[in-house]
């Protein structure tokens, strides 16, 4: 699986309009890849919070539209990062999206882990609430946005459903890049996954710097490519058979017991002449 990781900055100032023919040009330089990856709310830039209600837009609206259309040129599965979703009720979600090489949606995800830490995430979006796989000519992916990768449960519930992959999408600040090499690293481990993150760079916001160092990490931990600190593609051969074969051969996920206890054998208090 040839995979493009597309490290994007999002300055203030660029118009949206722009932005997105930018980054549909950067896309085009990862012609080749068996699947593309873009960072979490390039378009707005996360970190952008006061524009979140202008640059909000259904999934039908003009950036997945631009998206398909670039899937479909490059006859690629695309992982377009995401977009700040408006639903029908006016909710805002952040919401990334997965396109076929037919350009059709293929899988969406909105971020469950909405961030409040020197973030205003929290504040303006709403939750997702679904955890869900896609199978595809790639494999089954899940994928996660971002501080998502502070919460293991959610990545063993997407093993549970079948996940062989995983794509991350985020903007991820430089002052925790020890934490975001960490988290990749560790999540690739212990679910015995393909682990595919693609960072955003520059700056945001109040001048917040965004990490970049986008990566890919196997099951056995194995960093099988990691970028700078610049916008850029950067592309990576990863053979997902590594999956199956670290699964068979270090069965970890079957040696589980917790969660799957019987009730009758899950250890009882003392009574208080026993204590």
């Amino acid at each position: 699986m040839r995979t493009a990781l597309v490290q994007v900055a999002s300055p203030a100032g660029e118009p949206a309009a722009e932005r997105r023919d930018r980054v549909g040009d950067m896309v085009a330089d990862a012609a080749g890849a068996d699947l593309v990856v873009l960072p979490e709310l390039w378009l707005p830039g996360y970190f952008a919070f006061d524009s979140y209600a202008e640059l909000a837009e259904p999934l039908h609206g003009d950036t997945v539209s631009a998206a398909r259309e670039w899937a479909r040129r490059l006859g690629c599965h695309l992982h377009m990062g995401s977009v700040l979703e408006r639903d029908e009720q006016g909710r805002l979600f952040n919401t990334a999206v997965l396109i076929g090489p037919d350009g059709e949606i293929v899988h969406s995800y909105r971020k469950i882990h909405v961030f409040g830490y020197r973030s205003r995430e929290a504040e303006l979006l709403t939750p997702g609430e679904q955890v869900a796989t896609v199978a595809t000519d790639l494999g089954r992916l899940g994928t996660t946005t971002c501080y998502d990768l502070r919460f293991p449960e959610l990545y063993r519930a997407l093993v549970d459903a079948g996940a062989e992959s995983v794509v991350v999408c985020s903007a991820w600040p430089a002052a925790r890049l020890a934490h975001w090499r960490l988290f990749t690293s560790t999540r690739a481990v212990e679910e015995q996954v393909v682990l595919i993150a693609c960072n955003a760079v520059g700056e945001q916001g109040d001048g917040v710097r965004l990490a970049g160092h986008s990566r890919i990490v196997d099951p056995w931990g194995e960093v099988l490519v990691e970028a700078a600190e610049d916008e850029g593609v950067t592309f990576c051969d990863v053979d997902t058979g590594v999956i199956q074969a670290a699964r068979t051969e270090f069965p970890v996920l079957a040696d589980r017991r917790l969660g799957r206890v019987p009730r009758s054998t899950a250890a009882r208090t003392p009574s208080r002449k026993e204590a």
